[in-house]
């Protein structure tokens, strides 16, 4: 017998009973359905420690990661505490360091936290100010600044947050900032795997973040990024992008422009389209997709039906609910 601590709950798990099941009996409300492993719906995180592998089932390498597993599939034999909470439900102050525009429309925000950030590359956190207002950012730098957070905040008409931190936000001003949320990050696990990353507009900023961890870890596979815009002055980081591909053999950068002629070092087409004729096998890739959630959409469907394994797709879609919101 073991017991499986939620919060203020301590339940006894009895030999051959699943963590779903104890809590359950002890009439604890778990988000459950198929009580299979297949709909991942009762999923929750070990606060000490790995669970057992077979709870593990199914489940991507990041979420293993971050000891997540499933209730139903999950048959304790020491004592477990877990929770359902979610990160973004703690905060921590940070102060403005940095501010800046990557192009007319995006704004390049340096933070330093109070205490460091146990995040990872390519992740995201909600920023709140005083009076409550919260909008979701990307991470864009690598994890070896643990007090350090680059955010690409691009202006949206009527946006309230993004607006305020355009016009308003100064250097010195406190911002609140959630704990790391979101599985489409960089693992060192695979050195040798090719990476395709495939972002449109501020979408680059979680891939720049996987970049920067995954040359940190001097990873050895294939490395091709393709950022889109439709014109432009939406894009950035371009003499950044091609420093790395002069510093590292096996990183690969490709400019995409939408609408109208591409200058020359340009490539006209989507993103996800001149990835897709590029790299026609992805057997064996990881895929990470960002930004415009039509785009992310496509390009996962486009991505498994050239060989990629949907265990090796992660996606961060850009949506925005409501131009009060942003």
């Amino acid at each position: 017998m073991s017991t499986i601590q939620l919060d203020e709950h301590k339940v006894d798990c009895q030999h051959g009973e699943s963590v779903l099941d104890a809590l359950l009996r002890e009439d604890i409300d778990i988000p459950h359905a198929c009580r299979e492993g297949v709909c991942q719906s009762c999923m929750m995180r070990s606060l000490d420690g790995a669970p057992p592998a077979a709870a593990q089932k199914g489940l991507k390498d990041v979420l293993k990661h971050q000891n997540h597993f499933l209730a139903c599939l999950c048959y304790p034999e020491t004592d477990l505490k877990v929770s359902l909470d979610s990160p973004e439900d703690f905060y921590t102050e940070a102060s403005v360091i940095g501010k800046k525009l990557l192009n007319p429309e995006t704004l390049l925000l340096t933070l330093h936290c109070q205490q460091p950030l146990d995040f990872y590359a390519g992740q995201f956190v909600n920023l709140k100010r005083d009076d409550g207002l919260t909008r979701s950012y990307s991470i864009a730098n690598n994890r070896i600044h643990s007090q350090t957070l680059i955010f690409h905040i691009r202006r949206l008409s009527g946006g309230r947050f993004s607006e305020w931190a355009h016009r308003e936000l100064n250097i010195g001003d406190k911002l609140h900032v959630s704990d790391p949320q979101g599985f489409c990050y960089y693992l060192p696990n695979h050195p040798e795997q090719n990476l395709l990353l495939i972002g449109t507009g501020s979408g680059l900023a979680p891939l720049a973040g996987i970049i920067s961890e995954a040359l940190h870890h001097s990873h050895g596979g294939e490395i091709h990024l393709f950022h889109g815009s439709r014109e432009l002055d939406g894009l950035y980081w371009i003499e950044e992008m091609q420093q790395l591909t002069q510093q590292y053999s096996n990183f690969h950068y490709t400019a995409c422009l939408s609408q109208g002629d591409a200058p020359e070092g340009f490539a006209s087409g989507r993103a996800n389209d001149l990835a897709m004729r590029t790299l026609q096998n992805l057997k064996g890739w990881r895929v990470y997709l960002c930004g415009h959630p039509d785009m992310v959409n496509q390009s996962k469907r486009q991505a498994y039906l050239q060989g990629a394994n949907l265990q090796d797709i992660y996606a961060d879609a850009f949506h925005v609910a409501s131009s009060t919101l942003a």
